[in-house]
């Protein structure tokens, strides 16, 4: 809207005036915005110094006055003796969160409400940080109204910008704050505490020395306190000088397009948008999904990729044609390139330079479009990031850039990130001797044009490296685990009767509409050990031939409502992370290792699925209970596969459990006729001592009949459950898609199949798939076929969770299963989304109303957006937990065993470890002989996939798909302190 006039009309009250504002076009068009502001005179400072405000302070909503924050006699530093009380402006919070949350600074601090609001405004994941800061009142922060108190309300002057606006109300607050608290001491022996604003605007700064207001910047402030070396470490480089800023030296990226012109572009089609991935061998190759093109786009080199970290959303341009390449085939490393970097200029080592130049101009020479492997791919250039997915980052400092800069005071040192995919990060820091061989978490602040790295600042220490507890919560803060303890707010949700809770009288409200099922024959089969026990199962026959099957869920729901602490906490963790040694809940154990856990021999709440099957598996009907059951015993997978197999054990439990293996079978092979899909993903378990937990060795986990008779009925479960929910609620039913990958996500390996076996790959449908992947066989090797379906799992899209209104019916569909619709029901305890679904099946079953923010197809996509990120990063946790656990179990050891060759690329190749579950790299500088020094000979045919390799005393021929024997060890890996599993080719 253009010309816009503003007219201003006011009407006083009792305690001030409410302002209203409209704002009319001169076109004639009117948007009107109405403002209310009841101004009061009785909100409280919240001072325990101010008698007047303790007396007038308004009681809540239950009649109670809330106890006041802020200390009658804070804490004092060096420029501040007396004590003081902090009023932080908008930037303060925007970019010195984690100093302003350290555990040993910052108390006594107001938070104004016109700062809050600003915040929520520009970073939402801040302003819950902040508010979750004055929930706590651990460390003393008041939110104060100033926008509803008479006196520290500030209306906008003409032509006065909003920013300028905002920081006039700071001021006028601190000041009112100051004149308040003197007034209230006046006549007492108490001291006035000083009131300091604390910004970085250089211009706020100089109009509030001007209005006599106290204020210093976040610098001045923080070198009066005891640990000034750690928190100076913590304040963002944003804060840092632009005129610092712009004396770095020449531009070295490309400068982003506007905005404007990004969403222009990308309206129009000439520009492209989606989330850049870094690749995992090569960090000068990144790549981006368009859903107009039918493969990914790839972005070669440090200037096309133009300063994208992996994960954000950038908008990209194409290339002219001529300028289209190949993926690389070399595995490049930043630090085998980059390792002399100077972290206190932007001028790298001309070696290093030079050697960079010059393997991108070999990838340059092999990726032109007459190159013998095949045609170039569409290639692309970063023109700008639309959102960046910057988040803490771990890893260690480089030793050798803290060497160049040897003696005290702050100094420029490079941070390794453990995700190779992630850049090196330049941080300032006082205390670079102690971080030295310390595990550290940083954030980055900014990447400028300038700068050939993004910059960032210390946040804090995980301790030494390689020790547990510093690599396991590394590895939490990688994969953004929620892992803190759960608040107060949270446990106070959880029954009042504690472990002594029981499933009431039949009499009791609690029963209404509930079906009693606890003289069935039901029981539980899970992994050993598992105490989180989310489903049980029965069978009996019928009088009619038929059987009756039931499906038993924890009733979750029963125990968490809607709209409460619990609730928001479990929508924020989305999953249960399992890790080898621990287990980081989604709920408070008490529910989900007891009162929700189906455990034996007690009598719990459930929600059943009961259907009627004929002896062929055909469903004749389905029912869904709220139910109480009664397990009869609680089986691991090895228990239950040998109670089926004694054919001495004719009790009707084990009776029923054999009825549900026979109709498991039936179920899966109606599946598989359907096209599922039988994707390989092997699973390894680590064995510990018994008395030091330590690891000591690992095994496959074996599959048995009782692993599948489990998951069919989970299976049929979810699908029955979806088909309820949909039907009840069309537009919001909380559904899991699983999309149909394009068939260019397959055409490396059918090309590979085609050239190393002779194999052909259907893929014109999931059947298809099915079908042509159970041909796969070498009749030499019986591990092939598992390989092959490793790499086409690889080629399939992510299963996802949706709100149903969001979608077509036929995207519903799950490709994997082959299913028409498909949920999850079946594991509230440790997934949020079956907790959504088992309100939505209350609901369509009447049993209760469903809230009213599940009727909200925006609310249920954002739910569904935050699970979907959790249920990666977890299982992305849990391989890597194992990966560290493997090595840590191969300590001091060396295995030799058999591994397969995964991927071949000009300087190495990839190798799967089936026995441990794993793969890893072995670059070809690696494989010399002992006591042979050699330059490394190689032969590269990427049009048939094998690199043959002269070791200074033979030649080795490698081939895609070959069988190969390898050492196994642990060593550490110096690029990112992690160790790691090392493989050496046997030769």
């Amino acid at each position: 809207m253009t010309s816009l006039k503003r007219s201003l009309t006011e009407s006083r009250t009792d305690s001030g005036f409410a302002s209203k504002v409209f704002l009319r076009s001169s076109k004639g068009k009117c948007v009107k915005v109405v403002r209310e502001l009841y101004l009061r005179q009785d909100i409280p400072c919240s001072s325990d110094l101010c008698v007047p405000c303790n007396i007038a302070a308004p009681p809540d909503s239950n009649g109670k006055v809330k106890p006041f924050v802020l200390s009658a006699t804070p804490a004092g530093t060096s420029a501040f003796k007396d004590g003081h009380y902090l009023v932080p402006d908008t930037n303060i919070f925007l970019y010195c969160m984690d100093v302003i949350e350290h555990k040993s600074a910052f108390y006594d601090v107001v938070v104004l409400q016109t700062v809050l609001e600003e915040l929520r405004n520009r970073s939402l994941p801040l302003y819950n940080r902040l508010r979750a800061l004055a929930a706590s009142q651990d460390k003393r922060f008041y939110v104060f109204h100033n926008e509803f108190r008479k006196e520290t309300y500030v209306r906008r002057l003409p032509a006065e910008t909003i920013n300028d606006r905002n920081d006039r109300a700071v001021r006028v607050a601190c000041a009112w704050y100051k004149s308040h608290l003197e007034e209230a001491v006046a006549g007492t022996k108490s001291r006035c505490p000083e009131v300091v604003m604390l910004s970085d605007d250089k211009d706020n700064l100089r109009k509030a020395k001007a209005e006599g207001v106290s204020c210093c910047n976040i610098k001045e402030y923080v070198k009066g306190l005891e640990n000034a070396d750690e928190l100076f470490d913590m304040i963002s480089a944003a804060l840092e000088d632009q005129d610092a800023k712009a004396a770095r030296g020449d531009m070295i990226y490309p400068e982003y397009y506007s905005m404007s012109k990004m969403n222009t572009g990308v309206k129009a089609g000439t520009l492209h948008q989606g989330i850049f991935n870094v690749s995992t061998y090569n960090f000068l190759e990144g790549s981006i999904h368009v859903p107009l093109l039918d493969r990914p786009l790839i972005i070669l080199g440090r200037e096309n990729i133009n300063r994208a970290v992996s994960g954000d959303l950038v908008v990209v341009e194409l290339l002219p044609q001529d300028q289209w390449k190949q993926p690389s085939s070399k595995i490049l490393e930043e630090e085998s390139l980059n390792k002399n970097d100077n972290p206190e200029t932007d001028q790298p080592e001309a070696v290093e330079t030079e050697q960079e130049r010059r393997a991108l101009i070999e990838e340059a020479k092999r990726s032109q479009g007459n190159s013998a492997e095949g045609k170039p791919q569409p290639t692309a250039k970063v023109v700008g990031v639309v959102k960046r997915n910057w988040r803490y980052y771990v890893g260690h400092v480089d030793p050798s850039s803290a060497s160049k800069n040897k003696g005290r005071g702050q100094q420029t040192v490079f941070l390794l990130p453990m995700d190779k995919r992630i850049p090196k990060i330049r941080i300032r820091t006082r205390q670079a001797s102690e971080l030295l061989g310390k595990r550290i978490v940083v954030a980055i602040d900014s990447w400028d044009r300038t700068s050939r790295y993004p910059v960032g600042h210390f946040v804090r220490s995980l301790g030494e490296l390689e020790t547990k507890e510093a690599e396991t919560e590394a590895l939490l803060l990688e994969y953004d685990v929620q892992y803190r303890p759960f608040p107060k707010s949270v446990l106070d949700c959880l029954p009042s009767e504690g472990h002594d809770w029981k499933v009431p009288e039949m009499t009791d409200p609690r029963w209404k509409g509930r079906v009693d099922y606890r003289e069935k024959l039901i029981c539980s089969i899970d992994p050993p050990g598992c105490q989180d026990i989310d489903d049980a199962l029965h069978a009996a026959p019928l009088p009619n031939g038929n059987f009756e099957v039931g499906v038993h869920i924890a009733d979750v729901t029963h125990f968490v409502k809607p709209n409460t602490p619990m609730d928001d906490e479990a929508t924020a963790r989305g999953t249960t992370v399992y890790l080898v040694d621990k287990r980081i809940d989604m709920l408070p154990m008490l529910l989900g290792t007891d009162l929700c856990s189906l455990k034996p021999y007690v009598e719990r709440f459930a929600f059943s699925t009961i259907w009627e099957m004929t002896p062929d598996a055909e469903i004749v009907s389905v029912k869904f209970d709220k139910s109480a059951i009664k397990s009869r015993e609680a089986f691991s997978y090895e228990q239950a596969q040998i109670r089926i197999d004694d054919a001495g054990a004719q009790d009707d439990l084990t009776q029923g459990m054999r009825t549900l293996l026979m109709l498991s079978k039936k179920l899966r092979a109606n599946r598989m006729a359907n096209g599922a899909l039988n994707l390989a993903s092997p699973e390894v378990r680590i064995e510990a001592d018994s008395e030091t937990s330590d690891p000591i060795d690992v095994k496959t986990k074996e599959l048995l009949e009782t692993n599948s008779l489990v998951e069919e009925f989970m299976l049929l479960a979810n699908i029955s459950v979806a088909g309820k929910i949909y039907e009840a609620f069309p537009q919001t039913a909380m559904l899991r898609r699983h999309g149909a990958p394009p068939a260019t996500n397959f055409e490396e390996l059918q090309k590979q199949l085609k050239v190393r076996k002779n194999l052909p790959l259907r893929v014109d449908s999931s059947k298809a798939l099915a079908d042509s992947l159970d041909e796969c066989v070498d009749p030499n090797d019986p591990f092939f076929n598992t390989l092959v379906r490793i790499l086409a799992t690889r080629c399939m899209l992510s299963a996802e969770y949706f709100c149903s209104g969001t979608q077509a019916y036929p995207e519903f569909r799950h490709y994997g299963l082959a299913s028409e619709i498909y949920t999850h029901f079946t594991s509230p305890i440790r997934r949020y989304a079956d907790v959504v679904a088992h309100r939505q099946l209350a609901a369509a079953i009447e049993y209760e109303r469903l809230d009213q923010s599940l009727h909200s197809k925006a609310k249920l996509e954002a739910v569904c957006k935050n699970i979907n990120v959790r249920h990666r990063n977890a299982q992305f946790a849990g391989r890597a937990s194992v990966e560290y656990y493997v090595g840590q179990a191969l300590k001091g050891r060396v295995a030799q065993e058999d591994g397969f060759v995964m991927r071949i690329f000009s300087n190495g190749f990839v190798v799967f470890v089936p026995r441990f579950g794993i793969e890893g790299v072995i670059k070809i500088k690696e494989m010399s002989e002992a006591g042979v020094a050699y330059e490394p000979k190689t032969e590269f045919d990427g049009e048939n996939y094998t690199l043959k390799v002269e070791t200074g005393k033979r030649e080795v021929l490698l081939e895609l798909f070959a069988k190969v024997k390898v050492t196994v060890t642990d060593a550490k890996e110096e690029s990112t302190g992690k160790r790691k599993i090392q493989l050496k080719l046997v030769i």
